[in-house]
């Protein structure tokens, strides 16, 4: 039987400093504005914030790359102490490597088939007081345009009766996405852009799909002030652009397109498995 520790703070406090060395390391440079929107950080007699039942939140996260959560995670971090918890896969959490760091730190597990656990859990971490990350996008945009999201986001803080606040990560893409490795050039001294936006509180009847697409307007407008603001020059074609934006980044048809093969491509090797 795979090796699964409890969640264990000091463990996941270790997991920050190391994300904080390295961008210390390669001198990221984090530009937060709305910073005031993020919950205030709480008297604690540890070193991290403790969960306070009633003061939990969902912290929504936009996914144009493979660093955008740890963005979010530290920014966090730094403002309350707080420790993040996120929404994992299944096939993370059964990685002989990521498996226990996952179950250390205290993450949501989401099962292949039945989500249905990892719903309650989630809710259950929210009226408990934790702080939840979702990537309600549910896969990385490759047009680096906020794309469809999945209602699971509201109809977790509408069920628990916690705020969520979304989040925009700008620049983190650069430095490693999809198709695109990281790169010590484009990591040194790389601007990152974060917008936090306005908090968003629902009704327990709150009608869950008109509020998940204002939850996307609302990143998206958080990724356009992010861009508009970015603190360097962008080349004609740059790959991390968005189309509409002179970039050469797949248009939001080429990105659903694209999107639309690999759900098949998905489906595919799913019906091919063994039966077990």
């Amino acid at each position: 039987m795979a090796w699964r520790p409890a969640s264990n703070d000091r463990f996941y406090r270790m997991i920050v400093r190391t994300g904080q060395s390295l961008r210390r390391v390669f001198g990221v440079r984090f530009i937060v504005t709305g910073e005031d929107r993020l919950p205030p950080a709480t008297p604690s007699s540890g070193p991290s914030r403790m969960p306070v039942p009633g003061q939990g939140a969902i912290i929504a996260i936009t996914h144009f790359g493979y660093l955008d959560f740890a963005v979010a995670e530290l920014v966090l971090w730094k403002k309350t102490r707080a420790q993040l918890r996120f929404m994992v896969h299944q096939g993370a959490a059964d990685h002989w490597i990521a498996g226990p760091a996952v179950s250390a730190s205290g993450h949501v597990v989401v099962g292949y088939n039945d989500r249905s656990l990892a719903y309650d859990q989630a809710v259950a971490k929210l009226k408990a007081g934790e702080y939840l990350a979702i990537l309600p996008e549910a896969g990385v945009s490759r047009s680096f345009k906020v794309r469809e999201c999945r209602t699971g986001a509201v109809r977790m803080a509408a069920e628990a009766g916690v705020p969520v606040i979304p989040v925009s990560v700008w620049g983190a893409h650069r430095l490693l996405t999809r198709g695109h490795g990281f790169s010590i050039r484009r990591a040194w001294r790389a601007p990152v852009r974060v917008h936090v936006g306005e908090t968003l509180r629902y009704a327990p009847d709150a009608a869950i799909e008109p509020e998940t697409e204002r939850l996307r307007s609302i990143l998206q407008q958080g990724i356009d002030r992010a861009t508009a603001d970015f603190p360097m020059d962008v080349s004609p074609g740059a790959w991390w652009m968005p189309a509409d934006s002179g970039g050469s980044a797949p248009s939001e048809d080429e990105r659903r397109t694209l999107d639309a093969q690999d759900a098949a491509r998905g489906r595919r090797r799913g019906s091919q498995a063994p039966t077990p």
